[in-house]
């Protein structure tokens, strides 16, 4: 189904039977990705009065119960009340879903013993163009990300001028597949995230920030168009499914 979208001043047509779905499904088992050293999420039906609530243990319906953590378990969007004291809700605060969106593929550098994404690096990759979100997919892309135990393996992170940088382009969505834009073990001081929803100022509450994602190597670097779905949690996060659509000539 081929549609028409008015955004801001440009008619954009895209393709809604052709969706690029760069989530991370949920699974209650161990193959399911992880971090922050919590256990795998759990997908168990309900007992109720000693009976399983189950087809296959002759219940007329499944009744599974799902006990997971948004940010060590998948796709999660997140808004700026992840890191302060009053918890923003990222229901309340996401109020729109449709965004221009630029895909970019980058190479970490090494830095010292780590892995990092620098202001350069995305200099280099957006150069002059003007997105309301930015995909960030990293190198190596494998189908491993989807299964990664993330836990004390220090994985590539954001240096802090990255963060400024976005946030100077006005990049009010920052999607990518890695556990955290900040260090694993930085004793708390989380450099990006706060860069990002400039905490020292007038905190970007309208901001997102979404982890865990995985962008096939099917998927070209270039312009999208993003629906940024979300579940409808009253919490600072929440399981995400980003939908990205080719913008058609």
């Amino acid at each position: 189904m081929i549609t028409t979208i008015q955004y801001n001043t440009r008619k954009l047509k895209i393709d809604l039977s052709q969706p690029l779905d760069i989530s991370i499904p949920l699974k209650g088992d161990v193959s399911n990705v992880n971090a922050w050293s919590l256990d795998a999420p759990k997908i168990t039906p309900e007992l109720i009065e000693g009976q399983e609530v189950s087809v296959v243990k002759g219940a007329a319906v499944n009744f599974n119960t799902i006990t997971f953590n948004p940010h060590s378990h998948g796709t999660h969007t997140e808004t700026v009340g992840h890191i302060t004291e009053k918890v923003y809700s990222i229901n309340k605060q996401l109020k729109q879903f449709f965004f221009l969106a630029e895909v970019v593929t980058v190479a970490p550098e090494k830095l010292g013993d780590d892995y990092v994404i620098s202001k350069k690096q995305l200099q280099f990759a957006i150069g002059n163009k003007k997105r309301e979100a930015i995909v960030v997919r990293t190198l190596p892309n494998t189908k491993e990300k989807k299964s990664r135990q993330y836990s004390n393996t220090n994985p590539t992170y954001l240096l802090e001028d990255a963060a400024i940088y976005l946030k100077s382009k006005d990049v009010k969505h920052l999607l990518i597949d890695l556990p955290s834009i900040d260090k694993e073990q930085d004793g708390g001081e989380l450099l990006a995230h706060n860069a990002f929803w400039n905490t020292k100022g007038k905190l970007r509450l309208d901001a997102t920030i979404t982890e865990f994602i995985y962008v096939s190597n099917k998927i070209n670097d270039g312009c999208y168009m993003l629906n940024l779905q979300i579940a409808p949690f009253e919490n600072d996060a929440a399981p995400s499914k980003p939908i990205l659509y080719k913008i058609m000539d």
